[in-house]
Formats: C-alpha cells, structure tokens, sequence
C-alpha cells in the first residue's frame, strides 16, 4: 500500500432532530455549499410528512432509509479476460450512501411543487415500501440474484 488510509470523517448531528442521519441527509441534499438552504427543504419536508402521517417525521424518514438501504450489489471482476457481475453485501457506509444517492436522485425527477414536497412523498412513498428508490433496490438486488453463479469470483 502507498499511502495510508483516509481518516474517517465524523459529521455533527443536526440541530433540530439532533440525529446524525439527518445531518447527513442534508448534506446529501445539499449544492454549491448553500447548506442552510438544504436545512430548510429537509425540515419542510419533515413538517410536511408530519402532516401528512400524523407521525413523527423521524420514525418515518428512518423507515423509508431502511427499506430502501440494498443489502447485495454487483460488482465488475476481470477474470482472464472477460468482465463478470459479481454479487457482493455492502458495506453499512455504503448501504446509506446508496439510500441517501437514490432518494434524493428520484426525488428530484418527481412531479410536485417545491423540493420539500418531491423529498416528503418520495420518503413516504420510500417508508410505505414503493416509489422510485424502492424500485432501483430491487432491481439491484434482482441483478445480484440474477448473477448468484458468479459468486465464487469475489474475493
């Protein structure tokens, strides 16, 4: 190895929920460093699912993180000169990224007035088990069952 590994970097909670996952949500959502702007959307569409649900909003978005978190992917191996789909768990960092990446992707593809309503009905739709972000996992884990008989090339 060249080089030593990258520190990991701990990020503070959020001060609303005081939760790490949110802050990390924001993050997420956030561009061109206007933070306090991705603040405001999230707690938007925190007070939104509220509405909508009655619930709290926290129980809500850690469910639709959850379900939508894909637990196999493929990975590309060379093997003597043909490229196999190898299907490989994920790593519990990645898992996250991956929910936060596909949730906020279709969230913004979605058809509602402001980011806060697109965000709120794609984590209900996310907590309920259907949308968008639940159809990427699926078809995730569907490619990694497809491709079970390359398993033994992971290493």
């Amino acid at each position: 190895m060249r080089k030593k590994r990258a520190e990991k970097r701990f990020i503070k909670p959020d001060p609303r929920y005081d939760d790490i996952l949110v802050a990390k949500l924001i993050n997420y959502l956030m561009w061109e460093g206007k933070k306090s702007t991705a603040r405001r959307i999230v707690y938007d569409c925190f007070d939104l699912i509220e509405q909508k649900t009655k619930k709290p909003a926290l129980e809500v978005f850690k469910k639709a993180v959850q379900n939508v978190q894909p637990m196999v992917e493929v990975r590309s191996r060379r093997v003597g000169g043909a490229t196999y789909q190898v299907p490989m768990e994920v790593r519990h960092e990645r898992r996250v990224a991956l929910a936060f990446r596909w949730i906020r992707t279709y969230s913004r593809d979605r058809k509602d007035k402001s980011m806060a309503q697109k965000l709120a009905s794609e984590l209900l739709a996310a907590a309920n088990g259907e949308g968008s972000a639940i159809k990427k996992k699926d078809d995730t884990h569907r490619m990694a069952e497809a491709n079970k008989a390359f398993a033994h090339f992971k290493w």
